[in-house]
């Protein structure tokens, strides 16, 4: 597998977590409920959900500084990275009403620092050589 395609390989990761991340968090509420007659209780756990978040952002630095290095030196995907998992992170800072939009801008900003570091490196001429 060459350099651009393990690369790309940990953005789809990363925006995948990601999102996988951001969909339990605005569902989780409408299958709290539900939760105990399928003994899945553990969902509904903040240690869950900063794990599911840690795993994502693991990936999204793994990526992001294997694009940084290798092809593109370009930062702002990593401030972009960096920015979303700590907005996701303190997800209710605003308080429980607007734990939606916290969330939804936290991952937003991590999918669009995977998405800007694929196009950084699919654009770097230099990638071919490596």
């Amino acid at each position: 597998m060459s350099n651009t395609n393990s690369s790309n390989l940990l953005d789809k990761m990363g925006i995948w977590a990601s999102s996988l991340c951001a969909l339990h968090c605005l569902l989780l509420p409408i299958l709290v409920p539900l939760l105990p007659f399928v003994g899945a209780s553990f969902f509904a756990e903040n240690w869950f959900e900063r794990s599911i978040l840690t795993v994502s952002m693991i990936i999204g630095f793994w990526a992001l500084l294997s694009g940084f290095y290798r092809y593109h030196r370009q930062l702002y995907p990593l401030y972009s990275l960096v920015l979303g998992g700590l907005i996701y992170w303190n997800k209710d800072m605003f308080g429980h009403d607007y734990e939606p939009f916290t969330i939804a801008i936290g991952a937003l900003l991590i999918v669009a620092a995977h998405i800007l570091n694929l196009r950084l490196c699919q654009a770097c001429h230099q990638c071919d050589d490596h």
